[in-house]
């Protein structure tokens, strides 16, 4: 090879090094997965390999909950009251199923000692159960006519349930940690006159849920708790409210989506992405925290947008 040759091929060498040393970093961005799982393969799912819990987790929120978990790598204990809705989920997502009145620490007893002994641990408790008074026949809700037992079995399922559910979990947590993530609601935040009991209720929550937080970490157990605060989503709990005549049904909806600054109610999947998120280890250095999400609505003294 003369001289002149070899000079060239120095060169588109160089070129072809420099090239790719700068295109390398492009590359990478396209495909997000870590060396590990580059060189495995696989990509890692959110909550891969943990145990949850889903409470309530027969129908709304709840059984999308526990459909997303499962997507993203977890094994689900599914609990409600609602037998054959709630085992059928749990079928669904290849998870398992308990009957479970969260009401009854009997019933949380005898459920994490099942847990402990089948699993060994578990790493998220996502307690949602709960119920509004209007479902149930219990009567007006008003803070004016409410009965004392309608006051109390609200407050027994709503708050007592989050209570039963946060000790149990902590004390299958504190070894290796974990998240436990409370329905709250919107109205945990605000007054609702026609649901005082269930406001009253989720209340509560918003502040045992940072009670809870305070004393995980100042115990150092690495058990994280923050609660979530949907406002507007669309869930068989409005049925009540909303009817079975689709035609009055849609116009009660169109109503209240014009009270919401996004323009639309929201769906039980909006509730379960925050929840994914709180359950995961992307969230690791979250605790306390109320995650709203109701389309805008208490950003603001007035619901909806203005309109010229």
């Amino acid at each position: 090879m003369h001289n002149k040759q070899k000079v060239h091929y120095v060169i588109l060498l160089l070129s072809g090094t420099i090239c790719g040393a700068l295109l390398l970093p492009c590359f990478n961005a396209l495909n997000p997965l870590s060396k590990s799982e580059q060189k495995s393969g696989v990509c890692m799912k959110r909550l891969h390999n943990k145990i949850a819990l889903v409470t309530g987790g027969s129908q709304g929120i709840g059984a999308e909950t526990a459909r997303m978990m499962a997507r993203e790598g977890a094994y689900v204990i599914v609990t409600d009251i609602q037998d054959d809705k709630g085992q059928e989920v749990a079928k669904e997502i290849k998870g398992e199923y308990h009957h479970l009145d969260v009401s009854s620490e009997s019933e949380w007893k005898s459920l994490f000692e099942s847990i402990e002994t089948k699993h060994g641990r578990l790493d998220i408790a996502f307690n949602n159960a709960g119920i509004i008074g209007l479902n149930e026949s219990l009567g007006p809700q008003d803070p004016e006519n409410v009965s004392l037992d309608s006051w109390h079995k609200i407050h027994s399922v709503n708050l007592d349930g989050v209570f039963l559910g946060c000790k149990y979990a902590i004390g299958l947590m504190k070894e290796n940690g974990g998240s436990i993530i409370n329905m709250s609601s919107r109205s945990g935040v605000v007054g609702i006159p026609g649901a005082a009991a269930y406001a009253s209720s989720k209340a509560a929550v918003r502040n045992h849920t940072k009670t809870v937080a305070l004393y995980c970490a100042e115990k150092k157990y690495n058990i994280r708790c923050n609660s979530v605060h949907p406002g507007a989503i669309l869930t068989p709990l409005w049925d009540p409210m909303l009817g079975a005549d689709e035609v009055a049904r849609n116009k009660v909806i169109a109503q209240i989506a014009g009270g919401v600054p996004l323009g639309h109610m929201g769906k039980p999947e909006d509730v379960a992405y925050a929840v994914i998120y709180l359950a995961s280890d992307e969230s690791k250095y979250v605790t306390g925290a109320e995650f709203t999400l109701d389309g805008g609505i208490l950003a603001g003294s007035t619901a909806g947008p203005k309109n010229d």
